[in-house]
Order: structure tokens, then C-alpha cells, then sequence
């Protein structure tokens, strides 16, 4: 059995942000139910190929971490010019029958995981390769709705609400077309309008790092958060964090932060103290005596809600950084979602920290969980399309419509 699995860009030895650690997750399932996986993708400027198998589509920068004016102003012109949302749009950096090409060439596949929508939006052509599984990481359409809500600019507002109704669209038409549909959130695929399909199969994911309470006694910070902060919906959180929350807790509380912008990073109270991306997040979450996951909207599973508990941390989370969590909450995680509760159960699992109380918990059951859920999707959206323990079959070379 033979996979291909499509996504923006090709992995690397040290994920960047929760998409990759969510693809590598997802690749794994596929490798532990027997499959043999080709990843294909752009690749970051500068990065080196991954050792598995792969088809590199060229360098691209796609990030609004680092990029400039003009080059977003670039990507937003010719998303108009070409009709398609920008996440997709700057992705279409070559004609889609060479893309096919350089695809079919490294096949015989048996299904092809479209792992996100922007990559099939940009080139519809990928769900004639092979038989098509979508992997819904959010539910792009609310997020872009959510966003455009929120922004504060008429030019944003207007931007957003086009992203809206194009991804909405799209999505429809992923979901329409797939044989399979994995959303990483069981309410995403009501978002999407898949109730009682079938073909929709939500995902547990875990990062691997279920762990024994381990404590070496670094205390760098006493509250820290960690995110990619130039993703819109993760920005929110984060600025609802620095202008509701930080400001409650008494200033002797220090508060680090970690993770990419896109721009400067909110204002904030002289105790927070903002890192940058950090050499290794599991290092930096341990630094703290507890976690900040102050998500306020978007859609999918939290990355970094996983990642804490399968260290086993103590948290303070919103509702909406639980979403996609079925297991039971371990009990050194409170839940608020008003900043006055949110700080006074921070202040309070702080307190108890610094008087020694041990409230690093052992992950790994809830690792062991997300793991084997994962797998058992993974493999039924295999058996689903009769693929279980199918051999590989032959393609054509490049898809009849698109050979002309």
C-alpha cells in the first residue's frame, strides 16, 4: 500500500509549528498501519530535504512570519488575480499539469492525503491522482469568518470576508469529492456538514511526548505560553491573554512567551517577557511552573494543548484550547474563560508550585490514547476505501483532463 501524502510544505528534523507536528503525527499512523508514504510538498528556503520519501516541489516562502510588506501585498494581489483564497494563492507558483507530473511520476499510489485545504484548493487536480483523503486540520471558512469579525480595518474586514466565502466553497467541495474525511475536531466535522457521514472519520493526535513526571528544578518562568503567534486565530488568544489577563496577576509573576510573530507583539505588562521562537519547546515548557493555553476561537485541535499534557503539566485553559481533547482532564487543569478566573487559577497553581506542592502529572496514558485513537482512524479510513490490505495499483501517468 502506497500513500501519498500532499501538505504545504515538505517536513523537517524539528517541526516549526502545531501543522507539522500534526503531519508528522498523522504520517506515523499511516506508516504503523502498513503503509509505505511519499511526502510531498514545497520546502522552507533554506531547509534542508527530509531523509524519507519525497517529492520536493521547489523552495517557497509561504509564512507571514518574516515576510514583508510587499511580498504580502504581492500574495494578496494575485490571490485576486486569480480568484483563490491567498493561503492557496501562494501556493500556485507553477502550472498544475507540471505539478501532476512531478507527482505521478513517483507513484504507483494507492490514495492520496490531502493533509489541509490550501495545497487542493490551489491545484484541484490532486483528488484525480489517487483516491482522495482529506485531512480538515480547521475549518478554514469560520476562521477566515471569525477573523474578518474581528479586525479593527475596513481593507481587513473586507479581505477576511472574501477569504470566507471562497474557502467556504472550497471546502464544500473537498468534502464532496473525498472518499475520506478526517477533521482532528469531532465538532469540525459538523462545522463542515458531515453529521452522520460516513465518510467522516475525526482523528486524535498526539506529539509523542507522553512522559513520566520529570523535574529537573529549572523554574525560568512562573506562567508560559507557546504558540505560532503569526496564525490570526492563535493571535487572538494571545492578545486577549496580554490585555485581560497579564495585567490581573500580581507583577511578581513572570510570564514568558514563546513563539513566531507577525509584527511586533502585543503590548504587555513589564512581567512578560517575549522569547521568540524558542531552540526546543518541550525544554521551554518545562522551564515554567505552569501553562497558559488562552486560545478564544478558530477551529481543529490545539498542538500545544496536546503537548502539555502529554508532559503533564498544570494548566489553565479556555474552553475552546480543550476542543478535540475526549479524554477525561487530568486534575492539574482548571478551565476558564473569563480573565479574572483565568488569572486567579493561574496565580493559585503558581502558589502552590512555588510551596512545593508536586503537580506534574505522568502523561503517558493520555499520550498511549491519542496515540492508538489516531491509529484506529487512520487505519478505518483506510478500510473504508478498501485499503487495509490492498497492493498497490497502477495510475495514469497524469490525469486524462489535465494532459492537454
Amino acid at each position: 500500500m502506497h500513500i501519498l501524502f500532499v501538505t504545504s510544505l515538505l517536513p523537517e528534523r524539528e517541526p516549526a509549528t502545531g501543522f507539522e507536528i500534526a503531519n508528522r503525527a498523522i504520517v506515523s499512523a499511516y506508516r504503523a498501519a502498513g503503509a509505505a508514504v511519499t511526502v510531498a510538498g514545497f520546502r522552507r528556503p533554506g531547509a534542508d530535504r527530509p531523509a524519507e520519501p519525497h517529492v520536493d516541489l521547489g523552495e517557497l516562502a509561504i509564512e507571514n512570519a518574516g515576510a514583508g510588506a510587499v511580498r504580502k501585498i504581492g500574495w494578496v494581489l494575485a490571490a485576486l488575480r486569480s480568484g483563490l483564497p491567498v493561503g492557496a494563492g501562494k501556493l500556485r507558483v507553477m502550472p498544475e499539469r507540471d505539478l501532476l507530473h512531478r507527482l505521478a511520476a513517483a507513484g504507483p499510489f494507492d490514495a492520496v492525503v490531502l493533509s489541509a485545504a490550501q495545497l487542493p484548493v490551489a491545484f484541484p487536480g490532486l483528488l484525480q491522482l489517487a483516491v482522495p483523503i482529506f485531512v480538515a486540520h480547521n475549518v478554514e471558512h469560520l476562521s477566515a469568518a471569525e477573523m474578518s469579525r474581528s479586525a479593527s480595518g475596513l481593507g481587513t474586514r473586507l479581505l477576511y470576508g472574501r477569504e470566507a466565502r471562497l474557502l467556504r466553497a472550497a471546502e464544500a467541495r473537498l468534502c464532496a469529492e473525498a472518499r475520506v474525511i478526517h477533521s482532528l475536531a469531532a465538532a469540525d466535522a459538523e462545522r463542515l456538514g458531515l453529521k452522520g457521514d460516513p465518510r467522516s472519520l475525526p482523528l486524535s493526535l498526539s506529539v509523542g511526548r507522553g512522559v513520566a513526571p520529570h523535574d529537573e528544578g529549572r523554574r525560568d518562568f512562573d506562567v508560559v505560553m507557546i504558540g505560532t503567534w503569526s496564525w490570526a486565530p492563535n493571535r487572538l488568544g494571545l492578545d486577549w491573554f496580554a490585555a485581560e489577563v497579564a495585567p490581573r496577576l500580581d507583577p511578581e509573576i513572570r510570564l514568558g512567551i514563546a513563539g513566531r510573530f507577525d509584527g511586533a507583539p502585543p503590548s504587555a505588562p513589564a512581567s512578560v517577557e517575549f522569547l521568540g521562537r524558542v531552540p526546543d519547546a518541550q525544554a521551554f515548557l518545562r522551564s515554567g511552573r505552569v501553562v497558559a493555553l488562552a486560545t478564544r476561537g478558530g477551529t481543529g485541535v490545539q498542538l500545544k494543548t496536546i503537548e502539555t499534557l502529554e508532559e503533564g503539566m498544570p494548566a489553565v485553559a479556555t474552553p475552546s484550547a480543550l476542543r478535540g481533547i475526549g479524554a477525561a482532564l487530568p486534575g492539574n487543569v482548571r478551565v476558564s474563560d473569563d480573565p479574572q478566573g483565568f488569572a486567579d487559577a493561574l496565580a493559585d497553581l503558581v502558589r502552590r508550585e512555588r510551596a512545593g506542592e508536586p503537580l506534574r502529572l505522568d502523561g503517558r496514558a493520555f499520550a498511549e490514547r491519542q496515540r492508538a485513537d489516531l491509529e484506529r482512524g487512520v487505519r478505518a479510513g483506510l478500510a473504508l476505501i478498501g485499503l487495509a490490505r490492498a497492493p498497490g495499483r497502477s495510475i495514469d501517468p497524469i490525469p486524462e483532463a489535465l494532459a492537454s
